[in-house]
């Protein structure tokens, strides 16, 4: 998070820092990105593979389930398969309904696993807090942290029940939704104090309480962030498909990390068929860097198109330049420092191609629909050369290889940073 953002923010983020693997979650340490297989953890192979794929998207935090005696027998194998990849990623073990019982007779699972997520919802329901106690003394004994996960669809039923009771006892009862959205709150909290009361640590514990409605999620958070100091994992449970499930969570996540509440945050989207998985990656990435919170990778400024840029052509050079910069920055970001910085700009037509290309770091302008393609080109605010004819985009993707090598030189390499290169 740059300085000018974090300022900006109000002061109700996590003064905790709570570290999952070798990443730090919470306090002034920037919002983590995170997502989850939808492989059969008893899988080895298919989910040490998709773990990476998330990785080299970008997840800073990869999440499992861990559901039967085969997926926790299958965590070492899929932890050597990680490391035999270079993929260092943290994992963290997601368990319901049985994770007392997979976790004390799995202990390498255990002592592999990042961290472990918990529903206090489902651990139990006539020994839940001694199924749940067994669980904190394993993270204990393995020195793991915990995300104590709330959720509305398996919320603690007697909780839930007895704060429902009272209110109609009240002489001014509440909505119900209202009480349900406290009974989120008050078992998030009742959870992390009877962890610490079973002996874990202050520092390793992150809460969540996931809803599937905007407003709703909106609400649970701020009455949770009203109430601890412990970093908060953010997201939509179910957000859904697609459009949908992209504006959803964006909407949401965007509302609580302007009000700095939130210190992980995870796009739950429901893939279509024989889609990426990483598609939640890039979403989340997004809703981050255009909010100025992080920086992940160059952004393109590109206008919507009209009537004046009827041609595919320039929504093909669009896409190919898009596209380009995301193959490249595995690559650049190695070598590059600061490349993620990059603003480029790719506009259709002269009303306003060529005055948003010169706040770009580079930009290129087309002229319009029906006109010879003449694509100004600036560089730093300046006109730095017209490209016409044939090949414009990839001459237009030669000029971004050699700003990126001038503006952000590789260590040792002496080169100068670029500047302005007017034309003349």
């Amino acid at each position: 998070m740059t300085e000018a953002a974090a300022a900006a923010l109000p002061s109700r983020r996590a003064t905790v820092t709570v570290r999952v693997g070798g990443v730090p979650v919470g306090s002034a340490h920037p919002v983590v990105v995170q997502s989850m297989t939808n492989t059969d953890t008893a899988d080895p192979d298919a989910t040490a593979l998709q773990v990476a794929q998330l990785a080299h998207a970008g997840s800073e935090i990869v999440r499992v389930t861990v559901n039967t005696e085969a997926a926790a027998a299958a965590v070492p194998g899929i932890v050597a398969r990680l490391h035999g990849l270079g993929v260092s990623v943290p994992i963290v073990g997601d368990f319901h309904y049985n994770g007392h019982l997979l976790l004390t007779k799995y202990p390498e699972a255990a002592r592999l696993l990042d961290k472990y997520r918990i529903n206090p919802g489902n651990v139990g329901a006539r020994r839940r807090d001694e199924h749940f106690a067994t669980i904190v003394r394993v993270a204990i004994e393995n020195d793991k942290p915990v995300r104590i996960g709330v959720n509305w669809g398996s919320l603690d039923q007697q909780l839930l029940t007895d704060l429902m009771d009272a209110n109609a006892r009240s002489a001014s009862p509440r909505d119900a939704r209202d009480v349900l959205i406290d009974a989120m709150v008050e078992s998030a909290i009742r959870s992390a104090e009877l962890a610490e009361a079973t002996g874990l640590g202050h520092d390793r514990i992150i809460l969540s309480a996931k809803v599937s409605g905007v407003q709703d999620l909106v609400e649970v958070y701020r009455r949770l962030a009203a109430r601890t100091d412990l970093p908060l994992h953010l997201g939509l449970t179910e957000a859904g498909m697609g459009t949908k499930g992209i504006v959803s969570s964006t909407a949401g996540l965007a509302i609580l990390l302007q009000e700095g509440i939130g210190d992980t945050i995870r796009v739950s989207l429901t893939p279509a068929p024989g889609a990426p998985r990483t598609e939640e990656v890039e979403v989340a990435q997004q809703i981050l860097q255009s909010m100025g919170l992080r920086s992940f990778m160059p952004q393109v400024s590109a206008c919507p198109g009209c009537g004046r840029t009827t041609s595919t052509f320039f929504q093909e050079m669009a896409q190919d330049i898009q596209g380009y910069l995301r193959e490249q920055m595995p690559t650049w970001k190695a070598t590059h420092t600061g490349v993620e910085n990059l603003r480029v700009a790719v506009m259709g037509c002269v009303v306003n191609g060529p005055g948003e290309s010169k706040h770009a770091d580079v930009g290129i302008s087309l002229p319009g629909t029906f006109e010879e393609p003449v694509a100004p080109v600036f560089i730093d605010g300046a006109l730095a050369e017209t490209l016409r004819g044939e090949g414009i985009v990839p001459r237009f993707l030669a000029i971004l290889d050699d700003y990126v090598d001038r503006r952000y030189p590789a260590p040792g390499s002496g080169r100068p940073t670029a500047g302005p290169t007017p034309v003349g």
